[in-house]
């Protein structure tokens, strides 16, 4: 391998009360993808903030060289213009202007201080080209869907000249078509000499694209080794410290009755009028039963949900039963009144207040539960956190801790507990585990098992098909805003419903 181009040197980062680095070291050659793996709260974001320069010198201890000279970043700019970009989770894209203007945005090419659009729109269309992505440089970037947007997110970084990418969590919101646009895309930079960093807890993904994988545990290097002398076994034993064995729980549950049950659930598009996300969708969920929804981006999963839930701003109808009595949900607050709740898709967008204490955001939903008459009983409320805390285990030193500052993983378990203190009887998750590590996925598929058990109805949406399959006692599955396939735990084959997914109706149950 070459000499390195990137060096970071024992680098030790503390938070209030928190040491998030503790002496780490990591390194990165031309023409390279190193992977940086490790369970949330590990210390990955913040090692990439410093490179990134929005923790600036000396706000940390250690050192940072490129081509064996010492360097120091004072902000984003500075590591901008040392030829870093950085692609984060949450895209920093402008919804209302186009995908050219966006590319370039900062950076538009000017002539006597006026914007030349042409020569932008252009050089726009040149580096898609140059990407093959299939993207209209003149089209509004809130017209993509999220795989797209993260595409372009992909070709603003690099229209920077980049010469050290970093990636995280770039697959999160992207079909598997998408996927492999972007491995085609990294492989050309990796053929150009163009180093990359590639974050990512999906490791099936991390063994297929880099060549060596440094592993983060509790803000310390564990170790850096070639991506051929490791498998996914010993990865995820050094990331979570101990050897992991059965990822899903063993399934036992004694179903019930019908405790819920949706008929004919329309939903139109907000921003086109006259087209359907759903189209005339019904469902049953049983106590203590996991109904599994599969389907991929843009099957009408979500919008199903959050119709139901009294979320969706699209138009939309339904037939909604609780106990087989009809019910009338048209707000959230309606269909907490009925005993359902809801982990949304995006945690941070909708189900937590970031700024506000872990406890404050657990018992936001089911406040009137903790209240008198007039004033909240702050000693109950308290006692509710702090229990809630205890049985989903999550790492904070107090509920009073800000939940912007957890990790991903313990920000989902806060937005659990904020409906398990509601008291629900139908429980709904819309991808319950995206963006956390192995290790807390494990726990909150332990909790969604424990919740069945307990009698809840759990109504389970997951873009990861193994995750559906291996909680759910039976799967339904959508193609384009309709039902394609129903199956029983027994039947749903990675196969027959991957099937249905994409458009071939059967119905084997």
């Amino acid at each position: 391998m070459q000499a390195p181009l990137l060096e970071m040197k024992q680098i030790t980062k503390s938070f209030p009360g928190v040491r998030a680095l503790d002496g780490v070291s990591f390194d990165l050659s031309p023409g390279e993808i190193h992977a940086l793996v490790g369970e949330n709260g590990a210390g990955k974001s913040t090692l990439i903030k410093i490179l990134a320069g929005v923790y600036p010198h000396p706000e940390y201890d250690g050192e940072i060289f490129l081509d064996g000279s010492a360097r120091c970043f004072a902000n984003v700019r500075d590591a901008e213009k040392a030829r870093i970009a950085v692609i984060y989770q949450e895209l920093s894209l402008v919804k209302d202007v186009s995908v050219a203007e966006n590319i370039f945005l900062g950076r538009e090419p000017r002539r006597f201080g006026v914007i030349n659009w042409e020569k932008l729109y252009s050089r726009a269309q040149q580096l898609l080209d140059d990407l093959h992505l299939a993207i209209d440089p003149l089209t509004p970037v809130r017209n993509l869907g999220i795989g797209q947007q993260q595409l372009v997110e992909i070709a603003k970084a690099l229209s920077q000249d980049a010469r050290i990418v970093v990636l995280d969590e770039p697959t999160a919101a992207l079909t598997d078509a998408e996927v492999e646009t972007l491995f085609g895309i990294l492989n050309k930079l990796r053929a150009r000499g163009v180093a990359m960093i590639y974050i990512s807890h999906k490791l099936d993904e991390v063994f297929r694209i880099s060549d060596r994988i440094t592993v983060l545990r509790d803000g310390r290097t564990i170790g850096t080794e070639a991506t051929s002398d490791l498998d996914e076994a010993r990865v995820i034993a050094k990331m979570v410290g101990r050897e992991v064995g059965q990822i899903f729980p063993e399934v036992k549950h004694e179903r019930g009755d019908v405790i819920f049950e949706a008929r004919n659930v329309t939903v139109e598009d907000p921003g086109v009028p006259g087209k359907l996300l759903v189209d005339r969708v019904g469902f049953t969920a049983r106590k203590a039963e996991v109904l599994g929804i599969a389907g991929l981006m843009g099957s009408g999963r979500s919008e199903l949900l959050m119709a139901i839930f009294g979320a969706h701003p699209g138009r939309k109808s339904a037939e909604i039963l609780v106990d087989q009595k009809p019910v009338q949900i048209n707000q959230p607050s309606d269909a907490i009144k009925h005993g359902i709740g809801f982990v949304t898709e995006d945690r941070k967008r909708y189900g937590l207040i970031l700024d506000q204490t872990i406890l404050k955001n657990m018992t936001l939903a089911g406040l009137r539960k903790l209240s008198g008459r007039f004033v909240t009983n702050e000693d109950a409320e308290a006692a509710a956190g702090e229990r809630s805390a205890r049985e989903l285990r999550i790492k904070a030193n107090s509920v009073f801790t800000i939940a912007g500052t957890l990790s991903g993983g313990n920000q989902q378990k806060v937005v659990l507990a904020k409906w398990l203190l509601t008291n629900p009887r139908v429980l709904f998750l819309d991808e319950p585990t995206r963006g956390i590590d192995v290790g807390a996925k494990q726990e909150i598929y332990a909790q969604i098992n424990k919740l069945a058990e307990r009698g809840l109805a759990i109504v389970l949406v997951s873009s990861e098909l193994p995750e559906v399959l291996g909680l759910s006692d039976r799967v339904i599955v959508l193609y384009e805003g309709r039902i394609t396939g129903e199956f029983t735990r027994g039947e749903a084959t990675p196969e027959a419903v991957m099937s249905c997914a994409t458009g071939h109706a059967r119905r084997a149950a």
